[in-house]
């Protein structure tokens, strides 16, 4: 999977950051979505109810100024024929003079959209009006005299305030008087009903807005809050990186500086003291040459043979250094060649037991399993006061196991644990096996020391071909009954 480049610019503390942030900012962000939303529906709903609330009281004030009307004319109107004139002619006065409040009047149309009464709108009156609109296209009388002639109802459209002049909403309640064939209505402006609407809606909005500024305030704070922890905990941690890497370094020095000496010490202690008598005999033969001595030939024979074991001494410690064997045949022949030699200085029986599975291990898991062998037989050999030792070397289907054993004295349990103070061996060891991702186990009592390393199958490279084993040079053979060797 690519990474995209921005991502490789950043640091390890803004991925961090990224990581801990992004998944916060999405969640507030889809929280804050719902809230708001479930918020702003019903805050909807109820203004909804609220407007449906006062126009359904409005409406109800229009049905009783209708019944007050119609009181006052049903007398006249009961007993009248159709073509009464002077009945329609009193029924109309009655109705012009019926004014309420600043804008209420009753106005009447014939079937034909005729208007007949119009107190507050003379100018309306005497003419036909069947196909007015509103200043936003609703027409207003034709839908009145189709609602009269349907038995009565309502009709909502735009009509000039008379107190004012402006365009305002405006609900009419009408019936129809069906021997006369007239329309007899009157209307109510709604609009205080939808400036109080729209306030409430205004509150809602805003008070959603506040709602989503305290949210982004609050995950403003979060991220802060998340910023100066990440901070504070990559400060912390680069310090302890930083403690450690120290310790790691001075424990690098120690380490060199102990090889060092370790190398130096047998450079002194055996190589220049074997080349000292080398010299010494090589001397000594001079001088009985020229005395044309008979001894000197048996002089220059212990030269010769000083000489062969400065060789040895010089293979051995190079072998210690960097033994060829491991990059030539593997891990187990190294071993067995360090056990062997181990056995043969130190007088300690050993046992070695090995599967041998080609050469198979990569090259870390090689060296360090060896350098986890050695620190340990030095340990044995210094501390343990071990007559036995027994080695197992296999491979497994979680990886590779060194287990190396000793009969020793042991070392504190504390220590073993790695509770206690470890010394630069046992650190060491340590610190090999987890360069590898694997496990170090070290199990101690006064009978014994099991040191157990496993390294992971991760580091078992895949099995060779046969020309590429034959390419790759001399190879451990395949894998084989257990091998078991004495030392």
């Amino acid at each position: 999977m690519l990474t995209p480049p921005f991502l490789r610019r950043l640091s390890y503390g803004h991925k961090l950051f990224l990581l801990a942030t992004v998944p916060l900012i999405l969640a507030v962000a889809l929280i804050s979505t719902l809230a708001l939303s479930q918020s702003r529906q019903l805050a909807t709903g109820e203004i909804a109810a609220l407007e449906a609330q006062l126009i359904a009281a409005k409406k109800a004030e229009l049905k009783n100024y209708m019944s007050i009307a119609r009181t006052a004319f049903i007398n006249i109107y009961g007993v009248a024929a159709p073509d009464d004139a002077e009945a329609k002619l009193l029924v109309s006065q009655i109705l012009s003079s019926m004014l309420y409040g600043q804008d209420g009047y009753f106005f009447v149309y014939d079937y034909e959209g005729n208007n007949l009464v119009a107190p507050r709108k003379t100018d309306l009156i005497g003419r036909n009006w069947i196909d007015l609109t509103d200043p936003a296209g609703t027409p207003v009388v034709g839908p009145l005299i189709t609602i009269a002639r349907s038995g009565g109802g309502y009709h909502a459209y735009d009509w000039p305030k008379p107190s004012t002049g402006e365009e305002a909403r405006m609900v009419s309640y009408v019936i129809g008087l069906q021997d006369w064939r007239w329309v007899i209505g009157t209307g109510i402006f709604i609009d205080d009903v939808l400036e109080t609407v729209a306030a409430s809606r205004a509150e809602v909005n805003a008070r959603i807005a506040r709602t989503f500024l305290y949210i982004g305030g609050i995950t403003l704070a979060a991220l802060l809050a998340v910023f100066a922890t990440g901070m504070g905990i990559t400060i912390h941690e680069r310090r302890l990186a930083d403690a450690k890497l120290k310790r790691l370094t001075q424990r690098v020095f120690d380490a060199q500086e102990e090889e060092r000496g370790r190398v130096a010490r047998e450079l002194h202690d055996g190589i220049s003291q074997i080349l000292v008598g080398v010299r010494y005999a090589l001397d000594s033969a001079r001088r009985r040459l020229a005395r044309e001595d008979s001894g000197a030939v048996p002089t220059l024979d212990k030269g010769i043979t000083h000489l062969s074991g400065a060789i040895q001494e010089v293979r051995r410690i190079s072998r210690d250094l960097r033994p060829g064997v491991l990059d030539d045949l593997g891990l187990g022949p190294a071993l067995k060649a360090l056990t062997d030699d181990f056995g043969t200085r130190t007088g300690i029986e050993i046992e070695f037991y090995t599967v041998p599975f080609r050469n198979r291990l990569d090259g870390e898991s090689k060296i360090a399993l060896y350098r986890i062998a050695q620190e340990a037989l030095t340990n044995v050999e210094r501390h343990a006061g071990a007559s036995k030792l027994t080695i197992t070397l296999r491979g497994y289907k979680i990886g590779a196991l060194m287990r190396i054993e000793d009969d020793g004295a042991g070392m504190p349990a504390d220590v073993a644990a790695g509770r206690g103070s470890r010394g630069l061996g046992l650190r060491n060891m340590q610190e090999r096996i987890d360069q590898l991702g694997g496990t170090l186990s070290i199990q101690t009592s006064p009978k014994g020391t099991s040191i157990e390393a496993i390294v992971p199958l991760s580091h078992m490279l895949s099995p060779q071909t046969e020309s590429e084993t034959s390419n790759a040079g001399p190879a451990a053979p395949a894998l084989a009954p257990t091998e078991k060797t004495r030392s």
